[in-house]
């Protein structure tokens, strides 16, 4: 079953007994946040932290959701956050190239909005070091959504319910952008998908075939020809059981890297032409591939991977030697190989993700 929340009410009433101790007679006002229980699955660990400072309510999802969907955050109102990250595409939108408002191309493909909550360091380059940074920034970028956090908050002040929402959420009727921000966040950070196949098997509430188990095998494994150890190496940069590791890496697209990648962010130049690893989760519902569409379909990222791989500068070591025989030069799977790696791949989708009613546009129709 998809994780669902919990509910738990808190109220803070006044209490003029213990505060006339400390600062004599105090009274607070009455408010009624409902406690958003995240239910995150077992397998995925617990290596993630919710900012003390946005702490998660039913409330605020429910208002960053709305956020999310609404295209009043767009300098023509013809677009949302939504448009680039749609629910029955796994949260992406199906082109090499998001288009933003007046048919602008943004500079990369959009990428999966899933399982963030375990994620540190945003977009294909990491330069958004939290969910609340990165919420804010495709509405300001002028290829995306282009409208300033200052026209922002005034429509939304203008607006007859948001004032109310906001307060629902934060206390207050006061809109600020750092509240859109924490309300974006907080519904970007239920966006878990766990339940494919794969995750079945990992729980033990299905057995895999012998090709299921085989493929799991063959996508974790780095090859070691010396040993007899064949490996796809795939889960040197998407192993976990999040099918990354939130690490960057040049998977030699390029021999020379147009786009510098995780080089423009940190100023170095070992990291030019490094891309985040994207989580594989519902990886067949996320094409095009790579940081520029440039591949239609999984089985043209396999064959990259297994014979195509560009020897740049930068290009991850781990890449460089892997091969499944003694002094090749390439991966050198075989075909049933690939079909299994291909196999492994749709293993990954979640059905219940993609069509979970908590996720999908409230002012659809």
């Amino acid at each position: 079953m998809p994780y669902k929340p919990t509910h738990s009410k808190r109220y803070l009433l006044p209490s003029l007994l213990i505060w006339a101790f400390t600062i004599g007679a105090f009274s607070l006002k009455d408010t009624d946040i409902s406690q958003y229980i995240l239910q995150t699955p077992p397998h995925f660990g617990k290596l993630y932290q919710i900012p003390e400072d946005n702490p998660m309510s039913e409330e605020a999802v429910t208002l960053g959701r709305m956020l999310f969907f609404d295209p009043i955050l767009s300098r023509d109102s013809s677009m949302s956050c939504g448009t680039c990250h749609q629910p029955q595409k796994a949260f992406t939108d199906g082109k090499a190239f998001s288009t933003g408002i007046k048919g602008h191309h943004s500079r990369r493909s959009a990428m999966s909005l899933v399982n963030l909550l375990w994620t540190k360091e945003f977009f294909w380059d990491g330069r958004a070091t939290s969910l609340e940074e990165q919420a804010l920034i495709p509405i300001q970028d002028s290829l995306e959504m282009n409208l300033s956090l200052e026209e922002a908050v005034q429509r939304l002040r203008n607006t007859k319910n948001y004032p109310r929402l906001f307060k629902k959420a934060f206390g207050s009727k006061k809109i600020t952008a750092q509240n859109i921000a924490k309300a974006i966040a907080q519904f970007e950070r239920t966006l878990i998908s766990a339940n494919s196949r794969y995750d079945k098997i990992i729980l033990g509430e299905v057995q895999p075939t012998e090709r299921e188990q085989r493929a799991i095998q063959l996508f974790m494994t780095h090859p070691v020809p010396e040993a007899g150890l064949r490996g796809a190496n795939c889960g040197d940069c998407h192993g976990s059981h999040l099918t990354t590791l939130n690490t960057f890496h040049d998977n030699g697209l390029d021999k020379n890297p147009t786009d510098k990648g995780r080089g423009a962010i940190t100023g170095r130049s070992y990291d030019e032409g490094k891309m985040r690893a994207p989580s594989l989760r519902n990886i067949a519902l996320t094409a095009p591939y790579m940081h520029d569409g440039r591949f239609g379909t999984l089985r043209e990222v396999l064959e990259h991977y297994n014979e195509h791989i560009q020897p740049s500068p930068q290009l991850d070591p781990l890449i460089m030697e892997a091969t499944n025989e003694m002094h090749g030069e390439s991966l050198l799977l075989t075909e049933q190989e690939k079909e299994d790696i291909l196999l492994f791949m749709h293993m990954l989708t979640d059905s219940t993700f993609i069509t979970d009613e908590r996720f999908q546009n409230p002012f659809r129709r």
